[in-house]
């Protein structure tokens, strides 16, 4: 039977010397199972902030928090998660890292206290950091053409599908059970994409003789840390400035050093500079983080506004996000080979004004009940065809713009700036949270919030008009 995914020549070998069973389809499916891991777990928890809030007494800088201590890991190491795929195995860090992550949520359903919280969501952060660019990665090095194409928007469609489920399903059990059951939705899927690895992905690496970049790794970590933690608590007036200005200073004197170190090592570092090389790869850089600092602004923002602001229930809160990514999931494959055969430029220009226009129009909510219907369906219609249109294009032209032995790196950092875009906006946030029990002062706040990530959609769409170059031969 015919492969949905792939035929036989566009598969490097459908054995491997380490004689596990090569099949494409089976192949996709493992790498789907594994980034949905992530994918879950980057959404589900935004729908029961409040009931973690309430349960463990969180303030609004401790909400910003449990899904900073998720993300700056995650930011920050994927970097390295994907250059040591590269390195040291693909698969083997995929599996160790879906290992890791299933260890992680037990920690964080069983967790007695915030801290304990907060340390299970930042190991399920570094664990994420090793699956999920090499989950990719594995698509990259397996597939070729317009097969790959067809590869990586399956990928993205399923991970949006992961993400329409993630808070429904999450919503329905806080609703039922509280918040803690909902870490271990993550348990059969990621024994099942264990065992799938194991049986039918082969192990690929570029077969460099480099050291891995732990000095690269350890300042960039570190510096985001900083400066999260200072754009974090600046929303607590208690907070000492001068507390906040030393841990900004460390942390941007730590980023340079971070770049210091990236210029030293060459084809070796977390980030090549040679992976700058032309202006496509920088656009689309740019693009990424703004898009999905954007994006991540919304999707923490709307489930709180409707829980808190509309008395929504979780179910409720977590269903009202469903048109965005069923709409990904549903036209992702096909963005996915029209990009492998025409380039992204266009549709990544068009799928960021339309994300513009989308989170301009949440301005409009007012004060008192929210209106589904006429409040909130419109903008987030908006904001998923234009997403629609970019995931799949932007993930093809990442992989496309660099060769087969830097498909790591390369979307190791298309996937870091992702999710430092949603680390910089989560962070701040903060001052949307900390606007008190006033529903007008908050309301205020989220509207200014809803503009500006308008206004970096539109950036996001301006850098791909200006710097993105068609070449899907590359």
């Amino acid at each position: 039977m015919t492969s949905p995914v792939a035929c036989d020549a566009d598969v490097a070998s459908n054995t491997s010397g380490d004689g596990v069973a090569l099949h494409p389809t089976a192949i996709v499916f493992t790498s789907v199972l594994g980034s949905g891991l992530a994918f879950i777990d980057g959404s589900v928890v935004n729908v029961a902030l409040p009931t973690i809030g309430a349960d463990l007494h969180a303030g609004p800088a401790a909400l910003s928090w449990t899904i900073n201590a998720y993300l700056l890991p995650l930011g920050a190491l994927i970097l390295f998660g994907g250059a040591a795929g590269d390195h040291y195995g693909r698969r083997r860090l995929f599996v160790g890292g879906i290992a890791v992550f299933l260890f992680a949520s037990i920690l964080c359903s069983f967790a007695p206290s915030l801290p304990w919280l907060l340390a299970g969501r930042a190991l399920q952060g570094l664990a994420a950091a090793l699956l999920m660019p090499n989950s990719l990665a594995i698509l990259g090095s397996t597939f070729d053409g317009e097969a790959r194409g067809r590869a990586i928007g399956t990928w993205a469609a399923a991970g949006a599908i992961f993400g329409a489920v993630g808070p429904v399903v999450g919503g329905w059990i806080v609703d039922l059970f509280g918040w803690r059951p909902i870490f271990l939705i993550n348990m059969p899927i990621g024994v099942a994409a264990i065992w799938l690895a194991l049986t039918y992905t082969a192990e690929s690496r570029d077969g460099g003789s480099g050291s891995l970049d732990w000095g690269g790794g350890a300042a960039a970590t570190l510096g985001l840390g900083m400066l999260v933690w200072a754009l974090t608590a600046a929303a607590e007036p208690s907070t000492p400035r001068i507390a906040l200005a030393l841990a900004a200073g460390v942390g941007l004197v730590l980023l340079a050093l971070f770049l210091g170190i990236e210029a030293r090592r060459g084809d070796d570092a977390l980030m090549p500079f040679g992976l700058f090389g032309t202006s496509t790869f920088a656009g689309l850089s740019l693009l990424t983080l703004l898009l999905y600092a954007a994006l991540a602004g919304l999707l923490v923002l709307l489930p709180y506004v409707l829980i808190r602001v509309g008395r929504y229930s979780a179910t409720e809160a977590g269903a009202a996000m469903l048109p965005v990514p069923l709409l990904i999931g549903g036209v992702s494959r096909l963005m996915g080979r029209v990009a492998a055969r025409v380039g992204g430029r266009v549709l990544l220009v068009t799928g960021s004004a339309i994300v513009a226009a989308g989170l301009a129009l949440y301005a409009r909510i007012g004060d008192g009940a929210i209106d589904y219907w006429r409040d909130i369906l419109p903008p987030t219609m908006a904001v998923a065809v234009g997403m629609a249109l970019c995931v799949a294009p932007l993930t093809t032209s990442v992989i496309a713009s660099v060769d087969r032995d830097h498909v790591g790196a390369a979307s190791g950092f298309n996937s870091a700036l992702a999710r430092i875009g949603g680390l910089i906006t989560t962070a701040l946030l903060g001052f949307v949270f900390a606007a008190g029990d006033s529903p007008g002062a908050f309301m205020a706040r989220v509207r200014v919030a809803a503009l500006i990530g308008a206004g970096c959609a539109a950036v996001a769409a301006l850098c791909a008009l200006a710097l993105i170059r068609n070449d899907p031969k590359r």
